[in-house]
C-alpha cells in the first residue's frame, strides 16, 4: 500500500472517530454541570445555527460597532472569512499574519476598520512586540481570536525547544494571550476563542507527551497536529478556569472539516485537489460554513457568559476525554510557562 494510501485512510478512520466524539452523552452532559460550578457561568444550550450555516448567517443582525477583536492567521482561510463578516458588522479588527505584508493585503481588501499586525508565532520575540503594540493602543480587546495555525509537517522541525505544530499551535499563541489578557478582562464581556479542531483525537494515547515536546521520539505528522489541538482546548478549558472571577470568557471549537491552504502538506487527494472519491465518508464545509462556528463564539450574544466548552457547527460538543482532564489542563498551562518564561516578564 502506497504511503498516499497510508494516510488517506488515517485521515478518514480519524475523522470518523473524531465526528463521534460531538455526539452529547452523559459523561458530556456531566462535564457541563462540572465546567459551570467551576467557572459560576451559565449552562450552554443549543443554538437555532447547524453544520450548513455560514459566518454571515450567525452574525445576521449582530451588531459589532466599537468592539474590537485581534485574529491571528487573518490572510487566508477561515481567518480572512472571520475577519471579513466582522468588519461587515462593525467590528475594528486587529489582523495578524506571519508578515506585515500579508496582513496589509488582507486588511485593506475587506471593507470596514482594520488594523494589520505581523505575529510570526514560531519567533516569541516577535510575538511579545506585537502584544505590545497591541497594548499601547490603550483599547479594551472584545474579541482574541487564536486561529492560525499548521497542519501535518512530513518532517520534523523544532522551534523554541519544540515540535513545531506545537510551537505555532500553541505556544506562541499562549504566550499572545498570557501578554494580552488584561485587555481581554478590560472589556465588558471579554472572549477569547482558540480554534481547536476535532483533531484532537489524534494526539498520542497518553495526550500530550510532555517529556517528549521536541518529538525526537517517534514523530508522526497527524499525531504531532493532535497534540497540539488538544493543547489549544486544554488550555482554552484552563485559562476559563483561571478567568472564572472575571467577566472574560475563553472556549474552544472545531470548525469543521474544511478545504483551506491548511491542508498544504497533505497529498492532494486528502485536501480536497483532486476528483479522487476518497473524501466522500465525510462533508467539507466551505470557507463561509467553516468560519461561523469562530464567529459565533467570538461574537454571538448567547454566547457572551459561556466560558470553558469546546464547539462544533454552532453548538456546545463533546470533546474526547483528555481534553476534560483538567491535571493535564493545568500541567500543560505550567510547562507552557516554564518554556516561555523569559519572554513573560
Amino acid at each position: 500500500m502506497s504511503t498516499r494510501n497510508t494516510r488517506r485512510e488515517f485521515l478518514q478512520n480519524s475523522i470518523a472517530t473524531a465526528i463521534g466524539t460531538t455526539l452529547i452523552g452523559t459523561s458530556f452532559a456531566d462535564d457541563i454541570d462540572y465546567i459551570a460550578a467551576v467557572t459560576g457561568r451559565a449552562i450552554p444550550g443549543a443554538s437555532i445555527f447547524d453544520a450548513e450555516s455560514t459566518a454571515d448567517d450567525v452574525l445576521a443582525g449582530v451588531d459589532l460597532t466599537g468592539k474590537t477583536a485581534l485574529l491571528t492567521g487573518c490572510n487566508s482561510g477561515i481567518g480572512y472569512e472571520t475577519m471579513r463578516a466582522m468588519t461587515a458588522r462593525g467590528a475594528h479588527v486587529i489582523g495578524a499574519a506571519r508578515t506585515l505584508e500579508k496582513a496589509e493585503k488582507a486588511c485593506a481588501s475587506v471593507d470596514g476598520e482594520t488594523t494589520p499586525l505581523m505575529i510570526e508565532l514560531t519567533d516569541l520575540d516577535a510575538v511579545v512586540q506585537a502584544a505590545a503594540n497591541v497594548a499601547s493602543m490603550n483599547i479594551p480587546l472584545d474579541m482574541l481570536i487564536l486561529n492560525a495555525g499548521i497542519m501535518a509537517l512530513p518532517e520534523r522541525e523544532v522551534v523554541n525547544s519544540v515540535e513545531k505544530q506545537f510551537a505555532v499551535n500553541h505556544l506562541g499563541h499562549f504566550l499572545l494571550t498570557e501578554k494580552l489578557i488584561d485587555s481581554v478582562v478590560a472589556a465588558k464581556h471579554g472572549r477569547v476563542v482558540v480554534v481547536s479542531s476535532m483533531a484532537h483525537v489524534w494526539a498520542p494515547e497518553e495526550g500530550i507527551q510532555f517529556e517528549n515536546l521536541d518529538a525526537e521520539v517517534g514523530y508522526e505528522p497527524f499525531k504531532a497536529y493532535g497534540q497540539s489541538k488538544l493543547a489549544n482546548g486544554l488550555f482554552s478549558r484552563e485559562l476559563a478556569r483561571r478567568l472564572a472571577d472575571t467577566n472574560a470568557t475563553s472556549n474552544s471549537l472545531h470548525p469543521g472539516v474544511i478545504k483551506t491552504n491548511l491542508g498544504r502538506h497533505l497529498p492532494e487527494t486528502e485536501d480536497g485537489g483532486s476528483d479522487d472519491d476518497s473524501t466522500s465518508s465525510f462533508t467539507w464545509k466551505t470557507i463561509p460554513q467553516g468560519a461561523a462556528t469562530s464567529c459565533y463564539v467570538a461574537a454571538h450574544p448567547d454566547v457572551a457568559e459561556i466560558t470553558g466548552y469546546y464547539f462544533s457547527d454552532c453548538n456546545p460538543a463533546q470533546p474526547n476525554a483528555l481534553m476534560q482532564d483538567d491535571a493535564i489542563a493545568e500541567k500543560l498551562w505550567t510547562v507552557s510557562e516554564q518554556l516561555t518564561a523569559e519572554y513573560r516578564s
